[in-house]
C-alpha cells in the first residue's frame, strides 16, 4: 500500500508517518540544494485536521488592540504633584511583552522616593507591572473598571507574538528598538519560567504556510533596517518542502512557540497579586483630574486604549480583532499561521488550540471602534480554514 492510499484509508489528516519514499524530488533537491528542506515524515508527526463546521462554534469574541504607529509608550512625566509612568500601546503584543515592559516601568518607578504606587488597569500589562513592582518592594493598589475575565487581554489569541501590530517600520528609532529588545528579552525568559498548568503557559509547534521559500532570518538586504526581533528570541525554523505535506501551499515552516491560555493565565496573575498583599479597587477614571484625587503620588498608567481619551493620545487607535472559538479537539495540538496561496493580506489566518476551544482568527481592522462581531469576517475566517484543512482531510495534495 502506498503512502497516499494509506492516508486515504485512514480517513484522517495523518501527515508524517515514517514510511520510505516520501522525500523531495530531484528537481527540488537541485533547485533548493542550499536550503534546509525536509518532509513531515522525518518528524513522525500527525497533524490531525480541525473540524471547521458552524455547529462547532461556541463563541465569537471581539477585542480592540491599542495600536500606535510609533510603538508603545514607556516614559515618566509629572502632573501637578504626581508622577505618572506610562506603559501602554502594545498593539497585539501585550501578552508577549508585558513582563518586560512591566519591568522597565518598575525601573522608572524606582527613581521615585515613594514605595506606595497605584496601577491603573487590570489587563495583562497592569497585572504584570503590578507583580514586577511587588517584587521590588512596592505596596501596590490596582484601580480598574474591569478585571479578568472581562478585560481586553482575555479576548486575545495569546501566543508569543512580540511584534504583532506593534510599530510602523518607518517610525522606529534606535532608542525605541533598544527598549523593545530589552523588554522582549525579559518577557521571553519570564514566560518560559511560567510554563505549566498553574499559569496555562506551554510550548507548541507552530506551522506557517508559504508559497515562496522563507528568507533566512539572518540575511538582511542592504539599506534596510535590521529585524526588530533579535535572533536569540526566534526559535529555529525547519522548512518542509512541497512534496512533504498535504496543506494547500508550497512550503510549511515549523517553529516552537509559547502558547498562553488567557483565562488561566490572567486569573493566576490576579491570585498572585492578591497573595502578595496587593489591593484591587473597582474604579473608573474620566480625566487626569480623577487620577489626581488618588492618595498615591506615584501612578503607573496601563490603561491601553483608554489612554486615547484619558491622556489625549490621538496617535493611539484600535486594531479590531475577531476570534471564532470551536469546540476543543484533543487530537489537535499544533498551531497554524499564514496567508493562503493566491490571496493578499486579507487571506491571513491563524489557528491555536486551547483548553477553552480551538481559536480561529486573522482579522485586524484599523481604526474600528465597534465591538460588534463582523459576520463577513467570521465567514472569511471559517472558509479560509476550511480550505486549509480540507486538503489533509481528503488525504491528498490540495494545491
Amino acid at each position: 500500500m502506498n503512502r497516499r492510499s494509506l492516508i486515504k484509508k485512514a480517513g484522517l489528516g495523518v501527515i508524517g508517518l515514517s514510511l520510505p519514499g516520501c522525500g523531495i524530488s530531484k528537481s527540488i533537491r537541485q533547485s533548493e540544494s542550499r536550503k534546509k528542506i525536509r518532509s513531515l515524515n522525518s518528524f513522525g508527526t500527525i497533524l490531525s485536521p480541525v473540524n471547521i463546521l458552524r455547529d462547532r462554534i461556541i463563541r465569537t469574541t471581539v477585542g480592540l488592540r491599542p495600536h500606535r504607529l510609533s510603538g508603545f509608550v514607556l516614559k515618566s512625566e509629572r502632573h501637578d504633584s504626581k508622577t505618572i509612568v506610562h506603559n501602554y500601546g502594545h498593539g497585539g503584543s501585550g501578552m508577549s511583552l508585558s513582563w518586560g515592559t512591566g519591568f522597565l516601568a518598575t525601573e522608572l518607578a524606582l527613581e521615585h522616593p515613594s514605595r506606595n504606587v497605584a496601577v491603573i488597569g487590570c489587563g495583562v500589562a497592569g497585572l504584570t507591572t503590578a507583580r514586577q513592582l511587588q517584587r521590588h518592594g512596592f505596596r501596590v493598589t490596582i484601580y480598574a473598571q474591569d478585571v479578568p475575565p472581562n478585560t481586553t487581554s482575555n479576548k486575545s489569541l495569546a501566543s508569543w507574538t512580540p511584534t504583532s501590530g506593534l510599530v510602523d517600520t518607518d517610525q522606529r528609532t534606535e532608542s525605541w528598538d533598544f527598549q523593545f529588545r530589552r523588554a522582549a528579552d525579559i518577557a521571553y525568559r519570564q514566560l518560559q519560567l511560567l510554563v505549566g498548568p498553574k499559569y496555562g503557559v506551554s510550548w507548541i509547534d507552530q506551522w506557517r504556510f508559504l508559497d515562496e521559500y522563507p528568507e533566512d532570518a539572518t540575511s538582511q538586504p542592504k539599506n534596510t533596517r535590521p529585524p526588530l526581533l533579535p535572533s536569540h528570541l526566534r526559535a529555529e525554523q525547519v522548512v518542509v518542502g512541497p512534496e512533504g505535506h498535504f496543506f494547500p501551499c508550497n512550503y510549511m515552516v515549523r517553529r516552537k512557540t509559547l502558547r498562553i491560555e488567557p483565562s488561566i493565565y490572567l486569573e493566576a496573575l490576579v491570585n498572585d497579586f492578591l497573595t502578595f498583599r496587593g489591593s484591587l479597587v473597582i474604579k473608573s477614571f474620566d480625566s487626569i483630574e480623577d487620577l489626581m484625587s488618588l492618595d498615591q503620588e506615584l501612578i503607573i498608567n496601563c490603561t491601553g486604549l483608554g489612554s486615547h481619551d484619558l491622556f489625549n493620545d490621538t496617535e493611539l487607535s484600535p486594531l479590531k480583532g475577531q476570534l471564532v472559538a470551536l469546540i476543543p479537539q484533543a487530537e489537535v495540538n499544533y498551531a497554524t499561521i499564514g496567508s493562503l496561496p493566491g490571496t493578499n493580506s486579507e487571506g491571513f489566518v491563524h489557528m491555536l488550540p486551547r483548553q477553552d476551544g480551538i481559536i480561529l482568527g486573522g482579522t485586524s481592522e484599523k481604526g474600528v471602534w465597534s465591538m460588534e462581531p463582523n459576520q463577513e469576517a467570521t465567514n472569511r475566517i471559517l472558509s479560509a480554514h476550511f480550505r486549509l484543512f480540507q486538503g489533509i482531510r481528503s488525504g491528498g495534495f490540495y494545491r
